[in-house]
Formats: C-alpha cells, sequence, structure tokens
C-alpha cells in the first residue's frame, strides 16, 4: 500500500506541473534522447514508458510500425495528446508502468526515461519492462544522478538481467543514460 501512496504522490505532483512540464524540461530532455537515439535502431513496436508530454515522439514515431507511450499521470498524457495525433501510428495508454497492459515479449524497443528514481521498486520496474520487451530488446534506461550513484544504477540494471550495451554519464546530462538488451 506504501507503494501505491508514492505512485499517488508523483501522479499528483505531474498532473500540478503538466502545464508547465515542456518549459522546464524540455531542454534537457532533448539532449537525452539525442544522445540515446544514435545508440539505438527504432522499429517494429516501440514502447515509451513515462512518455510524459509526447516530446520523444518526434523523434520516434517516424522511425516505428507503432509508438506506444504510457504514463500515469492524465494530465501529462492530455498534453500529449495533441503530439500523438500528429502521428498516426502513436497510441496513448494510461498505466502504471509496474503493471503494463501488455502481452509478453512484445516491444522490439523500449523507451524509459525519467522514469526509475519516481518508483517505490525500481527494481521490479525494470523486471515489468523486460517482461513487455522482445528477447534481444533494446531498452534505454536513464537514472537521475540525484537518485542513483553510478555503481548503484549500473548494478540495478545488471541485477535486473539487462546487458549494459552502452552507459553514458555525460557532464551536460542531470542522468545516466543506458542503453541495453534484453538478455533473457
Amino acid at each position: 500500500m506504501e507503494d501505491w501512496n508514492d505512485k499517488c504522490r508523483v501522479m499528483r505532483r505531474y498532473d500540478l506541473t503538466a502545464q508547465m512540464y515542456d518549459m522546464r524540461y524540455t531542454e534537457e530532455q532533448e539532449a537525452k534522447y539525442k544522445a540515446a537515439l544514435d545508440c539505438v535502431t527504432i522499429k517494429d513496436l516501440v514502447l515509451d514508458v513515462a512518455c510524459g508530454t509526447g516530446l520523444l515522439f518526434g523523434h520516434v514515431a517516424a522511425k516505428a510500425k507503432t509508438l506506444v507511450g504510457v504514463d500515469i499521470s492524465k494530465q501529462l498524457l492530455l498534453k500529449a495528446k495533441p503530439r500523438a495525433q500528429n502521428h498516426p501510428n502513436v497510441n496513448l495508454i494510461q498505466a502504471d508502468a509496474d503493471y503494463l497492459p501488455f502481452r509478453n515479449n512484445l516491444f522490439s524497443v523500449v523507451l524509459a526515461f525519467t522514469l526509475l528514481q519516481n518508483m517505490p521498486q525500481p527494481l521490479e520496474t525494470l523486471h515489468e519492462i523486460q517482461r513487455a520487451a522482445k528477447q534481444g530488446a533494446s531498452v534505454v534506461v536513464t537514472g537521475l544522478k540525484k537518485a542513483f550513484m553510478p555503481e548503484l544504477f549500473r548494478g540495478l540494471l545488471e541485477h535486473s538481467g539487462l546487458l549494459v550495451i552502452s552507459f553514458m554519464d555525460e557532464d551536460v546530462l542531470k542522468c545516466y543514460i543506458a542503453v541495453t538488451s534484453k538478455s533473457r
């Protein structure tokens, strides 16, 4: 129950700040996308977990067969809706990242930017992301530097069973970016 209460607090915080999210975070998010997407081939079915206002859609939608954006915040999804409407292959779903409403082994790419630091049990979240990903899928995960030490973040990824392909810890980024692969 405590985990759900934590998630509700996060959801309320994002619901309250949805109107100013892009103004506050676009530059930071764009830097993450540029760094990460240079290392990933976007194809087939792509899942954007914690899609927020859909800033990533413009970078990914044209390359994907289908892009599904998931977020727990209804207000962020309402802000994402106009961006999704610009791409006929983008679908939005309100859902908890720990209980994704998809069958196993579905997505060839999973993108999880700005998610783990908001989750009460990040290891469980990573397990759920992997459940939805195909074998060999590219899984991109970020970890806020204020929330994770680099060794802790990398260890979390490895403990989850993800194979770390690339780990970025650039000074200009406020987060670590890990490009991983679902290996089991």
